[in-house]
């Protein structure tokens, strides 16, 4: 599933191709893609004709394309999601479910602006989806009630210290808490843990502050040197808008690398089952934490 190096990169790519443009048309050719519009295919339609897209934001996975009507273009990749930018008339991907025809942005917007374009959502197995969020343009309701991400400027790193060391929850389960940190996904939290010699399980009250803070600076050095590299592509199902792959596999010191030697210490790296996906751990720089001991409760028996 792309992450949040992955989604940015997305991002950062519609940035470049389509602000200031305008929708000419939507040809929605699935449904699926669209169903948590209530307007139905044709009512999401029909809210994006005619608008101007004012900018391409982001928060943890999610991507949205504030209008100028107020409103936004809201999306989640899923799995297998692709936007691609392409220019009119270019052939059909197999697994193409909605087409945004795009207007040539005003003159004097520069020469790669002055022709029409076609914003195109790609996903085979259907897991992402497109909606527009009703008055969404500054930040969806939707998606209020996820956590700002650790590349964001306002993240409170202070607060995250104190939340996680509250915790009882293992320290990967709470990199993964959308409610208290967004965009670190499965990948990253592998290889930041790798990073910072902490397992995955350690729970998050027997965390110092300091042991936090590694843990959060090394999440945030991964995703920027992902995002270098055009984010991590396993397969042809994460690609830039151009239809190019990232190259950050090749970087990867724990996730995907099962038996094969840790790069720091030489001891096989090891895979577990979690949360129904997986995790790579090296059980020498990062030891399985010890279960704390529960002492008998109290005798209440009267001595005779």
């Amino acid at each position: 599933m792309p992450e949040l190096p992955e989604v940015e990169v997305v991002r950062a790519g519609l940035a470049r191709h389509v602000l200031g443009r305008t929708v000419h048309a939507v040809e929605v050719l699935h449904p699926r893609p669209v169903r948590r519009d209530p307007r139905g295919p044709s009512g999401f339609a029909q809210a994006l004709a005619g608008r101007r897209i004012e900018d391409a934001r982001r928060r943890g996975k999610y991507l949205w394309l504030p209008l100028d009507s107020g409103d936004a273009l809201l999306a989640h990749l899923g799995m297998s999601g692709q936007f691609l930018v392409q220019e009119p008339g270019a052939a059909d991907e197999r697994h193409l479910r909605v087409r945004i025809s795009l207007a040539a942005n005003a003159p004097g917007a520069g020469a790669a602006a002055t022709t029409d374009l076609e914003l195109r959502f790609v996903d085979q197995r259907m897991f992402g989806g497109l909606s527009v969020s009703t008055g969404g343009a500054d930040l969806p309701a939707e998606i209020a009630h996820i956590a700002r991400d650790p590349l964001d400027p306002r993240f409170d790193d202070d607060e995250f210290v104190r939340r996680v060391r509250r915790r009882a929850s293992g320290v990967k389960r709470l990199l993964l808490d959308q409610g208290l940190v967004s965009g670190v996904g499965n990948i990253y939290a592998d290889e930041a843990l790798w990073r910072a010699r902490v397992h995955g399980d350690r729970p998050g009250e027997r965390l110092t502050a300091a042991q936090v803070r590694e843990v959060l600076a090394q999440a945030r050095a991964v995703m920027g040197e992902a995002l270098e590299q055009g984010g991590t592509s396993f397969d042809s199902l994460y690609v830039n808008v151009n239809g190019e792959s990232g190259y950050f596999d090749r970087s990867l010191h724990a996730y995907g690398r099962e038996d094969q030697p840790c790069d720091r210490c030489g001891t096989a790296i090891r895979r577990v089952a979690f949360m129904n996906r997986s995790s790579y751990f090296c059980p020498s720089c990062q030891p399985v934490p010890r279960r704390r001991r529960t002492l008998p409760a109290p005798s209440t028996a009267v001595p005779d």
